[in-house]
């Protein structure tokens, strides 16, 4: 099942006081980037953070979720997306603890 349209729309607008916020659609789901950094993942209707320290920190309780069944990459799922205020200081604080992007392979 992949992620509806209206729900990237309505965390897209959850997130819209942030400046450099960035989505790309893979595959019917979508990465949330913020500033250039992968900072979120949005997939089958959940809204999945890196655990990063300061996630940690601010969602104490928060379950571990994967992109996919069966997926090793582990991601803290946020619930309470009605949450515009800690979504906007969840980024803010995750910004710098989040990894620099991977340099592109340049074409031969």
């Amino acid at each position: 099942m992949s992620t509806s349209k209206e729900y990237m729309s309505f965390i897209s607008e959850q997130l819209s006081s942030l400046e450099g916020i960035s989505c790309r659609m893979m595959m019917g789901e979508y990465l949330i980037y913020y500033r250039g950094k992968v900072a979120a993942y949005v997939c089958d209707g959940r809204f999945l953070v890196k655990p990063v320290p300061s996630a940690l920190k601010m969602l104490p309780g928060a379950e571990y979720d994967s992109i996919y069944e069966g997926g090793r990459k582990k991601l803290l799922r946020v619930d309470d997306i009605d949450n515009r205020e800690l979504l906007t200081n969840l980024f803010l604080k995750m910004y710098d603890e989040l990894p620099e992007p991977k340099p592109k392979k340049k074409s031969k």
